[in-house]
């Protein structure tokens, strides 16, 4: 089948970029904590944006904040985080890119806790991925009492743009939830790997 053939879920049928980041990524349980990095600061940039802006600035982003490593990122000092703040590879807002850097810390600190960041954020969702059976797009919230919880933890721990409906955008893009349409051909894949 062609590319756009496929039945996917509707939010992805906006430009290949998009189709390509929900068929080989998005739902996919992630135990990678520099992906769980990756995706705290690209879903923190995204806060009152739309997700094709920060999927069309994702390779300035990896080039920006050291390939997401989060010991790289929390040693960046002023005269980098005013340096990267002038680049237009990325989404120039003060508030975030310094956020970034705090949430780097902080990541390690939980890093230091748990062991890994893994585990911990995987225990929000009992280590398993909660498989959603959504009929359409109309069922998906905007934040779950995970979510809720999850946020509320991060948020303790000093982090910064870690609102409840950007954590709820992590557990989906990272797989602690499956939120793909029941229709569409990645549910069943998805659903496969847990």
């Amino acid at each position: 089948m062609a590319l756009k053939e496929k039945s996917r879920c509707s939010w992805c049928l906006k430009f290949d970029q998009y189709i390509k980041y929900h068929d080989e990524e998005w739902g996919v349980p992630v135990h990678n904590d520099q992906i769980h990095f990756e995706f705290l600061i690209l879903e923190g940039a995204q806060a009152g944006l739309s997700w094709s802006t920060i999927l069309k600035k994702r390779e300035g982003y990896k080039k920006l904040f050291a390939n997401f490593d989060p010991a790289k990122v929390a040693k960046f000092s002023e005269k980098k985080i005013e340096t990267i703040l002038l680049n237009p590879a990325i989404v120039r807002n003060r508030l975030k890119v310094y956020a970034a850097v705090n949430n780097a810390k902080r990541f390690l600190e939980i890093q230091k806790e748990f062991g890994s960041f893994d585990f911990y954020i995987w225990s929000f969702v009992s280590h398993k991925t909660i498989n959603n059976r959504r009929k359409s797009l109309k069922e998906i919230p905007a934040t779950t009492k995970e979510s809720d919880a999850l946020s509320k933890d991060l948020i303790k721990r000093g982090f910064k743009f870690v609102g409840s409906t950007v954590i709820y955008a992590h557990m989906q893009a990272c797989g602690l939830v499956n939120d793909h349409v029941e229709d569409c051909f990645r549910y069943k894949e998805v659903s496969s790997l847990l």
